[in-house]
């Protein structure tokens, strides 16, 4: 049973506007049904569409049957809902028109605006500032409409809908792409999964997924929120969504384009190239407890892993799979662990508990029944026991060619089991022929079941993956208003190393002792107090990476050496950066440390602000080996990250190597996530590289880095 949604945080006139309007103008609908203005008539009546439907043609005195009207101005009475069917360039005067109506809500299948450039976002922020003016709502552009099929309400062009029947289901579904709601709803169709409402958002100028998923969330229908997303323009209400979605006991899941790196060439420092778009929506996503997919297909066939079942604890990612043909089940353990799940053998209770019920299995990773154990009664009671035991979080039966050809009886076992279960672990069924029946016959049982073994794999790794949303932030840090002074007194976009570390040193995060000569041709003014070694670098706020620019000198001996490698210094960055302002030469004493670690800051343009830490110094981006957290984090969160990092492993202790001080680092990466708490200046990017980290008790020390603010 779900539990109770939380408040509603929309105008349900516009809930009621959008799923099941009661009278719909279709403006610029055609009789010609091999036209997308021609389809939307005939869907809404051919799908059980009991409304009132005002087509707007003036060319035509009817369509259909229905009365056709010259304009909306003909009109007479309150319009639910107005789909507009028309060219780009008519679009304006009908948004201004239906607007002035007071027309709740309105739908534009035009493309040619923000999809086309500057010229066409301009007109599409017209059009928003117009429908504003009336208080009208806008749904797209590029927009092919929705489907509540729920409610028999098929406002939408999409070819799919020329299928005779809508099967009705438990999964609402926001996208980005109309055609993917026509291939979603095709897909599951075939399958005998259905939805319950399916809206395609096109270029969101108004009208968002976290806005609409909110809806979801309130609709006793909707079981389970799946997404497809091309980008995230609406973070904030998504995560809302998810949170409010999770508080009532209904899955999230997304599938998002955009697993290439061509974000991280606009970022400035290391932490901008590590943490790419990809990279910082999966830090998104399970901070507010949504779950990932990376197949299409699992999309649909996920959710029935997910419903009536709460987020897995403890780590665990072991699963047992029970097969009647060896090849089959052989192929979903080789795709689990290519995903790091594990399918385990059974314990030695659950061999002795099956053989005195005359079922024969080993301790093999596969539990194989073999042809001989296909019968009703062996797959009940074997999987039976796979459910019932606690040592794997999930059960994998696999059927072989008897699902294709004798559907009944080969899930038969699987629906007696899966009747007398007690709790709610996941059961997860593979199918390895073409057997549409059987998984009709799963499906309409609430079995998640699935065609391949890619995607049960990848299905399962999601479950498996799925956390419950991060909890409340916590207060800030006491010494954050020291360091907001330190950058408006530094004043400048871009905080060079010298100005950077004032800012992480206020924030408590410890430096090297140092000093900054400004003699750049004789270098007179090296300070006598000096402890050598020490490290030169060169200050510039032009150069971000010191090292690239031969702008570093390490481990200098005396002073007379320091003289020279100052000299060596701006002669190289001279030649290899000749357009850089050079500040001085920051000499620094020479730190030692266990391990290098990068802790990196960021404002992400999809997700907002995130902290990263990974393994430091100029390897960083080819290891690519690090953590991502939404900031601003708690200290616990952060020692999480530290585990996640695999070459950190020697800090904490792995062979008995020695421990770093692994709560000063944990500290260091909260306080500088703090900086997503500051709203002016406002940092866009933060990067120590690297933090040197001592022995446990010993602390860090932030050796390098730099600050980057918004420029107004």
């Amino acid at each position: 049973m779900d539990k109770p949604a939380p408040n509603r945080l929309y105008d349900p006139r516009l809930e009621q506007a959008l799923f099941n309007p009661r009278r719909i103008v279709l403006v610029g609908a055609s009789a010609d049904p091999r036209k997308n203005s021609g389809r939307a008539q005939r869907y809404l009546r051919k799908h059980g569409y009991d409304g009132e439907i005002m087509p707007v043609n003036p060319g035509r005195e009817e369509i259909d049957g229905e009365r056709c009207y010259p304009d909306i101005d003909a009109i007479e009475g309150e319009i639910d809902h107005a789909y507009i069917l028309l060219g780009t360039d008519q679009i304006e005067e009908q948004v201004e028109r239906l607007s002035a109506r007071g027309v709740p809500i309105a739908t534009i299948l035009a493309d040619g605006f923000a999809d086309a450039g500057p010229e066409g976002q301009a007109r599409q922020d017209r059009i928003v500032a117009a429908a504003r003016g009336g208080g009208m709502r806008l749904l797209g552009p590029n927009c092919m409409g929705g489907v509540n099929v729920t409610d028999k309400v098929a406002l939408c062009v999409n070819a799919a809908l020329d299928t005779d029947r809508l099967i009705p289901g438990p999964l609402g579904l926001l996208s980005h792409s109309g055609s993917i709601v026509g291939t979603l709803l095709s897909r599951g169709q075939a399958r005998g999964i259905g939805f319950s409402k399916m809206i395609g958002t096109g270029n969101e100028c108004d009208l968002k997924v976290g806005e609409i998923g909110h809806m979801l969330v309130d609709d006793p229908a909707t079981k389970a929120i799946l997404m497809f997303l091309e980008t995230i323009r609406d973070p904030g209400d998504i995560a809302a969504m998810a949170r409010r979605a999770h508080e009532a006991g209904k899955p999230v899941i997304a599938y998002k384009l955009g697993r290439s790196e061509a974000g991280s060439e606009l970022a400035t420092s290391h932490t901008g190239a590590l943490a790419g778009s990809d990279e910082s929506t999966d830090a998104f996503f399970r901070h507010n407890g949504i779950v990932r997919v990376d197949m299409l297909e699992s999309l649909f066939e996920a959710p029935f892993l997910l419903m009536n079942s709460t987020p897995p604890t403890g780590g665990k990612r072991t699963v047992s799979v029970m097969t009647t043909t060896g090849g089959g089940g052989a192929m979903v353990v080789d795709q689990l662990g290519l995903r790091d799940v594990e399918a385990v053998p059974p314990t030695d209770a659950m061999i002795e508990a099956l053989g005195e019920k005359g079922i024969n299995v080993g301790h093999s990773r596969l539990t194989d029944l073999t042809l001989a154990g296909a019968r009703q009664e062996i797959v009940d009671a074997t999987l039976t026991e796979l459910l019932a035991t606690d040592h794997t979080v999930a059960a994998v039966p696999v059927i072989g060619s008897s699902a294709q050809f004798k559907p009944e009886l080969a899930v038969a076992g699987i629906l007696s089991a899966h009747e007398k279960r007690k709790g709610d672990k996941p059961l997860a069924v593979f199918l390895v022929p073409q057997a549409d029946e059987s998984l009709r016959l799963l499906s309409q049982a609430g079995i998640a079941a699935f065609r391949t073994p890619e995607t049960i794999a990848d299905s399962l790794n999601a479950f498996l993956s799925w956390r419950a949303p991060t909890r409340p932030e916590a207060p800030a840090a006491d010494n954050l208003d020291a360091a907001v002074a330190a950058m408006r007194k530094a004043a400048a976009p871009v905080l060079d190393e010298r100005a950077a570390g004032t800012v992480f040193a206020a924030l408590g995060i410890g430096q090297p002792k140092a000093a900054v000569l400004t003699d750049l041709e004789n270098f007179e003014d090296i300070p006598d107090d000096l402890e050598y070694p020490v490290v030169a670098k060169i200050v510039s706020p032009d150069i971000a990476h010191k090292t690239e620019a031969g702008g570093v000198v390490l481990n200098v001996p005396d002073r007379l050496a320091l003289q020279v490698a100052g000299r060596q210094i701006v002669r190289t960055v001279r030649e290899r950066e000749p357009e850089a302002r050079l500040q001085g030469v920051l000499v620094q004493r020479m730190e030692k440390g266990l391990a290098e670690a990068i802790v990196g800051y960021r404002v992400d343009p999809q997700v907002g602000p995130i902290v990263l830490l990974g393994l430091g110094g100029v390897l960083a981006e080819i290891y690519r080996d690090f953590a991502i957290r939404i900031a601003p984090v708690t200290v616990a969160e952060a020692r999480q990250m530290i585990e996640e990092v695999k070459g950190l492993a020697p800090i904490r202790g792995f062979r008995g190597m020695q421990k770093g001080d692994l709560d000063a680092l944990a500290q260091a990466i909260a306080r500088l996530s703090d900086l997503a708490r500051v709203d002016s200046p406002s940092v866009v990017e933060a990067e120590i590289n690297p933090v040197l980290v001592r022995p446990a008790g010993q602390g860090v020390v932030a050796v390098d880095g730099l600050i980057v603010c918004k420029q107004d």
